[in-house]
């Protein structure tokens, strides 16, 4: 698996690569006001994505701020993991599953 995944990577960019040497024609990215750009093309796809990898953060601030103040909110957790009491008519001395909370996404 170890090799495939070189391998994958290995082929990813050689393909980004010659892309790279396909696309060195000039490109022209025009602004407002009579202003633009002059560069190789492959320098403004990659500015194009750098551009949106920055955006797409900004726009995930909010969120990773929300996050990050719940949890220096949250009660810290004892020394050891929190264990749920036994409900009434059960065995004491059975373990019951620890309390995780639940969270969705990745």
């Amino acid at each position: 698996m170890k090799y495939f995944l070189w391998l994958l990577k290995a082929a990813i960019f050689f393909t980004l690569f010659a892309f790279a040497l396909n696309n060195q024609h000039d490109a022209t990215v025009y602004f407002f006001f009579g202003t633009y750009w002059r560069a190789p093309l492959v320098l403004v796809v990659l500015a194009a994505f750098a551009g949106g990898m920055v955006v797409g953060a900004l726009g995930m601030l909010p969120g990773w701020w929300k996050h990050r103040r719940a949890a220096t909110q949250a009660p810290q957790p004892t020394a050891g993991v929190a264990v749920n009491p036994a409900p009434e008519g059960t065995a004491t001395g059975t373990a019951q599953e620890p309390q995780i909370a639940r969270q969705h996404g990745l």
